[in-house]
Protein backbone atom coordinates (compact mmCIF):
# COMPACT_ATOMS: atom_id res chain seq x y z
CA UNK A 1 0.00 0.00 0.00
CA UNK A 2 1.19 3.51 -0.87
CA UNK A 3 -1.03 6.50 -0.14
CA UNK A 4 -0.48 10.23 -0.43
CA UNK A 5 -2.10 13.23 1.23
CA UNK A 6 -1.75 16.68 -0.31
CA UNK A 7 -1.22 19.29 2.43
CA UNK A 8 -1.77 22.98 1.70
CA UNK A 9 0.04 25.84 3.41
CA UNK A 10 0.73 29.51 2.86
CA UNK A 11 4.07 28.52 1.35
CA UNK A 12 2.45 26.11 -1.11
CA UNK A 13 1.40 22.48 -1.00
CA UNK A 14 3.43 19.37 -0.27
CA UNK A 15 2.83 15.64 -0.26
CA UNK A 16 2.83 13.28 2.71
CA UNK A 17 3.30 9.75 1.41
CA UNK A 18 3.21 6.57 3.50
CA UNK A 19 4.12 3.10 2.34
CA UNK A 20 6.60 0.29 2.64
CA UNK A 21 9.93 0.47 0.75
CA UNK A 22 9.08 3.78 -0.94
CA UNK A 23 12.16 5.80 0.00
CA UNK A 24 14.32 4.95 -3.02
CA UNK A 25 11.61 5.58 -5.60
CA UNK A 26 10.60 8.91 -4.06
CA UNK A 27 14.20 10.06 -3.83
CA UNK A 28 14.67 9.55 -7.56
CA UNK A 29 11.37 11.29 -8.32
CA UNK A 30 12.28 14.24 -6.10
CA UNK A 31 15.59 14.73 -7.90
CA UNK A 32 13.90 14.64 -11.29
CA UNK A 33 11.16 17.04 -10.22
CA UNK A 34 13.34 19.60 -8.44
CA UNK A 35 16.51 19.38 -10.55
CA UNK A 36 19.13 19.21 -7.79
CA UNK A 37 22.32 17.16 -7.82
CA UNK A 38 23.70 17.66 -4.34
CA UNK A 39 22.14 17.88 -0.89
CA UNK A 40 22.68 17.66 2.84
CA UNK A 41 21.57 14.89 5.17
CA UNK A 42 20.98 15.39 8.88
CA UNK A 43 20.44 11.92 10.33
CA UNK A 44 19.71 10.62 13.81
CA UNK A 45 22.68 8.60 15.09
CA UNK A 46 20.65 5.44 15.71
CA UNK A 47 18.97 5.64 12.32
CA UNK A 48 22.35 6.05 10.63
CA UNK A 49 23.76 3.12 12.59
CA UNK A 50 20.90 0.84 11.53
CA UNK A 51 20.20 2.07 8.00
CA UNK A 52 23.30 3.86 6.67
CA UNK A 53 23.98 1.32 3.93
CA UNK A 54 20.46 1.62 2.58
CA UNK A 55 20.43 5.44 2.82
CA UNK A 56 23.81 5.87 1.12
CA UNK A 57 22.93 3.40 -1.64
CA UNK A 58 19.63 5.19 -2.28
CA UNK A 59 21.31 8.58 -2.72
CA UNK A 60 24.08 7.15 -4.88
CA UNK A 61 21.57 5.27 -7.07
CA UNK A 62 19.61 8.49 -7.54
CA UNK A 63 22.80 10.24 -8.69
CA UNK A 64 22.92 12.56 -5.68
CA UNK A 65 26.07 13.65 -3.90
CA UNK A 66 25.56 14.51 -0.25
CA UNK A 67 27.20 15.74 2.89
CA UNK A 68 25.93 14.30 6.13
CA UNK A 69 25.85 15.30 9.77
CA UNK A 70 24.88 12.93 12.56
CA UNK A 71 22.56 14.20 15.28
CA UNK A 72 22.89 12.59 18.72
CA UNK A 73 19.69 10.78 19.68
CA UNK A 74 17.54 12.23 22.43
CA UNK A 75 15.69 15.37 23.40
CA UNK A 76 18.84 17.13 24.58
CA UNK A 77 19.88 17.57 20.94
CA UNK A 78 17.01 20.03 20.49
CA UNK A 79 19.22 22.82 21.74
CA UNK A 80 20.38 26.22 20.59
CA UNK A 81 23.93 24.87 20.70
CA UNK A 82 23.10 22.10 18.19
CA UNK A 83 21.13 24.54 16.02
CA UNK A 84 24.15 26.86 15.88
CA UNK A 85 26.53 23.99 15.11
CA UNK A 86 24.42 22.59 12.27
CA UNK A 87 23.74 26.00 10.76
CA UNK A 88 27.49 26.58 10.73
CA UNK A 89 28.03 23.25 8.98
CA UNK A 90 25.71 24.28 6.15
CA UNK A 91 27.15 27.75 5.73
CA UNK A 92 30.75 26.59 5.86
CA UNK A 93 30.00 23.82 3.34
CA UNK A 94 28.76 26.20 0.67
CA UNK A 95 25.03 25.65 0.94
CA UNK A 96 22.91 27.46 -1.67
CA UNK A 97 19.32 28.64 -1.51
CA UNK A 98 18.18 25.67 -3.61
CA UNK A 99 20.24 22.99 -1.81
CA UNK A 100 17.81 20.61 -0.10
CA UNK A 101 18.23 19.34 3.43
CA UNK A 102 16.98 15.83 4.22
CA UNK A 103 15.97 15.33 7.87
CA UNK A 104 16.16 11.58 8.45
CA UNK A 105 15.09 10.61 11.94
CA UNK A 106 12.43 11.14 14.55
CA UNK A 107 10.84 14.24 16.02
CA UNK A 108 14.05 15.64 17.50
CA UNK A 109 15.89 15.41 14.17
CA UNK A 110 12.93 16.84 12.27
CA UNK A 111 12.31 19.77 14.63
CA UNK A 112 15.98 20.69 14.85
CA UNK A 113 16.69 20.26 11.13
CA UNK A 114 13.55 22.18 10.23
CA UNK A 115 14.62 25.15 12.33
CA UNK A 116 18.08 25.06 10.74
CA UNK A 117 16.52 24.96 7.26
CA UNK A 118 14.15 27.82 8.08
CA UNK A 119 16.93 30.17 9.18
CA UNK A 120 19.78 29.25 6.83
CA UNK A 121 19.86 31.81 4.01
CA UNK A 122 16.27 32.66 5.06
CA UNK A 123 15.10 29.21 4.03
CA UNK A 124 16.38 26.21 2.09
CA UNK A 125 14.26 23.26 0.86
CA UNK A 126 13.44 20.76 3.61
CA UNK A 127 12.48 17.11 3.04
CA UNK A 128 11.31 15.09 6.03
CA UNK A 129 12.04 11.37 6.10
CA UNK A 130 10.44 10.42 9.44
CA UNK A 131 11.79 7.16 10.84
CA UNK A 132 9.73 6.88 14.05
CA UNK A 133 6.03 6.30 14.46
CA UNK A 134 5.69 9.57 16.39
CA UNK A 135 7.33 11.58 13.61
CA UNK A 136 5.19 9.90 10.96
CA UNK A 137 1.87 10.66 12.64
CA UNK A 138 2.74 14.04 14.13
CA UNK A 139 5.95 16.05 14.07
CA UNK A 140 6.79 15.78 10.36
CA UNK A 141 3.47 17.40 9.41
CA UNK A 142 2.48 21.02 9.79
CA UNK A 143 5.69 23.00 9.72
CA UNK A 144 6.47 23.42 13.40
CA UNK A 145 10.21 23.57 13.94
CA UNK A 146 12.29 24.55 16.91
CA UNK A 147 14.52 23.82 19.86
CA UNK A 148 14.17 23.83 23.61
CA UNK A 149 15.32 26.62 25.88
CA UNK A 150 16.42 26.41 29.49
CA UNK A 151 13.08 27.98 30.45
CA UNK A 152 10.90 25.48 28.57
CA UNK A 153 10.23 23.15 25.66
CA UNK A 154 9.92 24.34 22.04
CA UNK A 155 10.14 28.02 22.98
CA UNK A 156 12.57 28.95 20.18
CA UNK A 157 11.54 28.11 16.63
CA UNK A 158 9.60 28.96 13.50
CA UNK A 159 6.80 27.74 11.26
CA UNK A 160 8.49 26.31 8.17
CA UNK A 161 6.90 23.87 5.76
CA UNK A 162 8.74 20.98 4.09
CA UNK A 163 8.58 20.36 0.36
CA UNK A 164 7.90 16.65 0.89
CA UNK A 165 7.35 14.07 3.62
CA UNK A 166 8.32 10.47 2.85
CA UNK A 167 7.06 8.05 5.53
CA UNK A 168 8.63 4.73 4.63
CA UNK A 169 7.48 2.21 7.22
CA UNK A 170 10.47 -0.10 6.66
CA UNK A 171 12.42 2.35 8.83
CA UNK A 172 10.18 1.26 11.71
CA UNK A 173 11.58 -2.28 11.55
CA UNK A 174 14.39 -1.36 13.95
CA UNK A 175 12.24 0.76 16.27
CA UNK A 176 12.49 -0.21 19.97
CA UNK A 177 9.29 -0.84 21.94
CA UNK A 178 9.67 2.45 23.81
CA UNK A 179 9.59 4.36 20.53
CA UNK A 180 6.48 2.48 19.41
CA UNK A 181 4.82 3.68 22.61
CA UNK A 182 5.94 7.25 21.94
CA UNK A 183 4.06 7.12 18.65
CA UNK A 184 1.07 5.39 20.21
CA UNK A 185 0.60 8.31 22.60
CA UNK A 186 0.17 10.76 19.74
CA UNK A 187 -2.13 8.32 17.94
CA UNK A 188 -4.33 8.12 21.04
CA UNK A 189 -4.37 11.92 21.14
CA UNK A 190 -6.06 11.93 17.73
CA UNK A 191 -8.61 9.49 19.10
CA UNK A 192 -9.33 11.84 21.98
CA UNK A 193 -9.71 15.05 19.97
CA UNK A 194 -11.12 13.91 16.62
CA UNK A 195 -11.87 10.22 15.97
CA UNK A 196 -12.80 7.95 18.87
CA UNK A 197 -12.60 4.84 16.65
CA UNK A 198 -8.81 5.21 16.76
CA UNK A 199 -8.83 3.85 20.32
CA UNK A 200 -10.28 0.56 19.13
CA UNK A 201 -8.15 0.46 15.99
CA UNK A 202 -5.02 0.83 18.12
CA UNK A 203 -5.69 -2.28 20.20
CA UNK A 204 -3.27 -4.33 18.11
CA UNK A 205 -0.56 -2.59 20.16
CA UNK A 206 -1.92 -4.55 23.13
CA UNK A 207 -2.42 -7.82 21.30
CA UNK A 208 1.15 -8.00 20.05
CA UNK A 209 3.79 -6.89 22.48
CA UNK A 210 6.89 -7.06 20.28
CA UNK A 211 7.90 -4.39 17.79
CA UNK A 212 8.57 -7.05 15.15
CA UNK A 213 4.92 -8.06 15.22
CA UNK A 214 3.55 -4.52 15.19
CA UNK A 215 5.29 -3.68 11.95
CA UNK A 216 3.57 -6.62 10.24
CA UNK A 217 0.06 -5.53 11.21
CA UNK A 218 -1.92 -4.51 8.14
CA UNK A 219 -3.68 -1.81 10.18
CA UNK A 220 -0.51 0.17 10.78
CA UNK A 221 -0.18 2.08 7.50
CA UNK A 222 -3.90 2.93 7.44
CA UNK A 223 -3.63 4.21 11.01
CA UNK A 224 -0.58 6.33 10.14
CA UNK A 225 -2.36 7.75 7.09
CA UNK A 226 -5.55 8.58 9.01
CA UNK A 227 -3.67 10.26 11.87
CA UNK A 228 -1.60 12.25 9.38
CA UNK A 229 -4.84 13.23 7.64
CA UNK A 230 -6.35 14.50 10.89
CA UNK A 231 -3.31 16.64 11.61
CA UNK A 232 -3.23 17.88 8.01
CA UNK A 233 -6.90 18.92 8.21
CA UNK A 234 -6.33 20.83 11.43
CA UNK A 235 -3.15 22.63 10.36
CA UNK A 236 -4.69 23.58 7.02
CA UNK A 237 -7.48 25.31 8.95
CA UNK A 238 -5.05 26.98 11.36
CA UNK A 239 -1.49 27.00 10.06
CA UNK A 240 -0.03 29.37 12.66
CA UNK A 241 -1.84 28.09 15.77
CA UNK A 242 -4.21 30.98 16.37
CA UNK A 243 -7.18 28.70 17.06
CA UNK A 244 -7.99 25.04 16.41
CA UNK A 245 -4.40 23.92 15.96
CA UNK A 246 -3.99 24.22 19.71
CA UNK A 247 -6.23 21.14 20.01
CA UNK A 248 -3.23 19.09 18.90
CA UNK A 249 -1.67 19.94 22.27
CA UNK A 250 -4.15 17.85 24.28
CA UNK A 251 -2.16 16.58 27.27
CA UNK A 252 0.94 18.49 26.19
CA UNK A 253 0.86 21.31 28.76
CA UNK A 254 1.27 18.71 31.48
CA UNK A 255 3.69 16.69 29.34
CA UNK A 256 6.03 19.57 28.52
CA UNK A 257 6.24 20.53 32.19
CA UNK A 258 7.21 16.96 33.11
CA UNK A 259 9.83 16.78 30.38
CA UNK A 260 11.41 20.06 31.42
CA UNK A 261 11.45 19.34 35.16
CA UNK A 262 12.84 15.84 34.50
CA UNK A 263 15.61 17.45 32.40
CA UNK A 264 14.66 15.98 29.01
CA UNK A 265 15.56 12.33 28.96
CA UNK A 266 14.29 10.54 32.05
CA UNK A 267 10.80 10.64 30.60
CA UNK A 268 10.30 10.30 26.86
CA UNK A 269 7.97 12.66 25.02
CA UNK A 270 5.42 9.94 24.37
CA UNK A 271 5.46 8.76 27.97
CA UNK A 272 4.93 12.33 29.14
CA UNK A 273 2.08 12.83 26.64
CA UNK A 274 0.33 9.67 27.83
CA UNK A 275 0.50 10.83 31.47
CA UNK A 276 -0.45 14.34 30.39
CA UNK A 277 -3.60 13.07 28.67
CA UNK A 278 -4.63 11.27 31.87
CA UNK A 279 -4.13 14.52 33.78
CA UNK A 280 -6.03 16.55 31.16
CA UNK A 281 -8.89 14.03 31.25
CA UNK A 282 -9.06 14.37 35.03
CA UNK A 283 -9.09 18.17 34.79
CA UNK A 284 -11.77 18.01 32.10
CA UNK A 285 -13.96 15.94 34.42
CA UNK A 286 -13.34 18.36 37.29
CA UNK A 287 -14.69 21.13 35.05
CA UNK A 288 -17.89 19.31 34.08
CA UNK A 289 -17.07 16.62 31.54
CA UNK A 290 -18.04 13.00 32.08
CA UNK A 291 -15.18 11.06 30.49
CA UNK A 292 -14.45 7.43 31.23
CA UNK A 293 -10.65 7.38 31.25
CA UNK A 294 -10.58 3.59 30.88
CA UNK A 295 -10.46 4.23 27.14
CA UNK A 296 -6.92 5.55 27.75
CA UNK A 297 -6.01 3.41 30.74
CA UNK A 298 -6.36 0.14 28.84
CA UNK A 299 -3.06 1.04 27.16
CA UNK A 300 -1.30 1.62 30.51
CA UNK A 301 0.39 -1.84 30.59
CA UNK A 302 2.49 -0.85 27.59
CA UNK A 303 4.23 1.98 29.44
CA UNK A 304 7.05 1.70 31.93
CA UNK A 305 7.97 4.94 33.70
CA UNK A 306 11.49 5.27 35.09
CA UNK A 307 10.64 8.25 37.28
CA UNK A 308 9.19 8.85 40.74
CA UNK A 309 6.82 11.56 42.03
CA UNK A 310 9.70 13.01 44.04
CA UNK A 311 11.47 13.83 40.78
CA UNK A 312 8.52 15.98 39.67
CA UNK A 313 7.91 18.56 42.43
CA UNK A 314 4.55 20.23 41.90
CA UNK A 315 5.82 23.78 42.48
CA UNK A 316 8.43 23.32 39.75
CA UNK A 317 5.73 21.99 37.45
CA UNK A 318 3.50 25.00 38.04
CA UNK A 319 6.41 27.35 37.38
CA UNK A 320 7.13 25.60 34.07
CA UNK A 321 3.48 25.54 33.01
CA UNK A 322 3.28 29.30 33.44
CA UNK A 323 5.82 29.61 30.61
CA UNK A 324 3.68 27.55 28.24
CA UNK A 325 3.17 29.18 24.83
CA UNK A 326 -0.63 28.94 25.12
CA UNK A 327 -0.70 31.20 28.19
CA UNK A 328 -1.54 34.82 27.47
CA UNK A 329 -1.88 36.07 31.04
CA UNK A 330 -1.26 34.85 34.58
CA UNK A 331 -3.85 32.08 34.27
CA UNK A 332 -3.21 28.59 32.92
CA UNK A 333 -4.62 27.56 29.53
CA UNK A 334 -5.20 23.90 28.76
CA UNK A 335 -6.59 21.89 25.89
CA UNK A 336 -9.38 19.92 27.55
CA UNK A 337 -12.37 17.86 26.44
CA UNK A 338 -16.08 18.48 26.79
CA UNK A 339 -16.45 14.92 25.54
CA UNK A 340 -14.38 12.59 23.43
CA UNK A 341 -13.91 14.27 20.04
CA UNK A 342 -14.92 17.65 21.53
CA UNK A 343 -11.72 19.55 22.44
CA UNK A 344 -11.74 23.08 23.85
CA UNK A 345 -9.09 25.51 25.08
CA UNK A 346 -9.92 26.49 28.65
CA UNK A 347 -8.46 29.10 30.98
CA UNK A 348 -8.14 27.60 34.45
CA UNK A 349 -7.32 29.65 37.53
CA UNK A 350 -8.24 27.04 40.16
CA UNK A 351 -4.88 25.65 41.23
CA UNK A 352 -6.54 23.07 43.46
CA UNK A 353 -8.10 21.38 40.44
CA UNK A 354 -4.77 21.43 38.62
CA UNK A 355 -3.06 19.86 41.64
CA UNK A 356 -5.75 17.17 41.64
CA UNK A 357 -4.96 16.49 37.99
CA UNK A 358 -1.25 16.19 38.83
CA UNK A 359 -2.16 13.62 41.48
CA UNK A 360 -3.49 11.43 38.66
CA UNK A 361 0.03 11.42 37.23
CA UNK A 362 1.76 10.76 40.54
CA UNK A 363 -0.52 7.80 41.25
CA UNK A 364 0.75 6.20 38.03
CA UNK A 365 4.36 6.60 39.15
CA UNK A 366 4.08 5.12 42.64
Amino acid sequence: MTDTIDISSSAGSYNFTVGRSIFEKHLTALKKKNQFSDCFIFADENVWKNHNNRIQTAFESAGLSFKKEIIPSGEKSKSIKQWERLTGVLLQSGVRRNTPLFAIGGGVTGDLSGFVASATMRGIPLIHVPTTLLAMVDSSIGGKTGVNHETGKNLVGAFYQPVEVIADTTFLDTLPDREWNNGLSEILKYGAIRDRSIFDRSEFFLERSSASNKKENSSLENLILDCAGIKADIVQEDEFESGKRAYLNFGHTFAHAMEKVADYGTLSHGEAVYLGMLAATNLSNSLGADLNDEILRKFRPLYSFDISPEMLPVDSMFKTMKLDKKNVDENFRFVLLKNWQQPVVETVNNEELIRKAWLTVFNELD
